[in-house]
């Protein structure tokens, strides 16, 4: 198992060993934390090349460049219950932003079951890993443009 960035690594060691309906109970607090993207950085209707790829919540990502060369994300959940996603976009959000870009870019898809449980239906995993994979690539373009 890869190592992740540390406040991932503090949140799914936290939620890993949990019975289902404490991982719930504690994900619907974390859902009730999302923010949605700032009118500053996106506007409805958002672009479509923002939206992940097979997502049932319709959530969006953005990742705008920090002063220390690190990323902050931002997301939109357009479906209000979508809370699995609106978690998602909070942990990651949360996690994820301003962490360095090769550790961002490391984070293996499939941490989504270590938030989450492997009770997961195949289309809401998709849609979540879809997620991650949104945040890793801006990661990856980031570390590309730089270098």
């Amino acid at each position: 198992m890869r190592l992740l960035p540390e406040k991932l690594e503090r949140i799914t060691s936290t939620l890993e060993p949990l019975e289902r309906a404490d991982r719930i109970d504690i994900l619907i607090n974390m859902a009730e934390r999302f923010r949605p993207v700032p009118e500053t950085v996106a506007m409805r209707p958002y672009p479509a090349e923002r939206r992940v790829p097979g997502c049932e919540s319709e959530a969006y990502v953005w990742a705008e460049p920090d002063t220390d060369g690190s990323l902050k994300y931002y997301f939109a959940v357009e479906n209000p219950q979508g809370i699995s996603a609106k978690a998602l976009a909070a942990i990651l959000a949360d996690s994820l932003s301003g962490v360095p870009l090769e550790q961002v870019a490391d984070v293996p898809a499939d941490v989504v079951y270590r938030i989450f449980g492997r009770e997961l239906s195949m289309g809401k995993s998709l849609g979540l890993m879809g997620m991650v994979n949104s945040v890793r690539a801006a990661a990856k373009q980031q570390l590309q443009n730089a270098g």
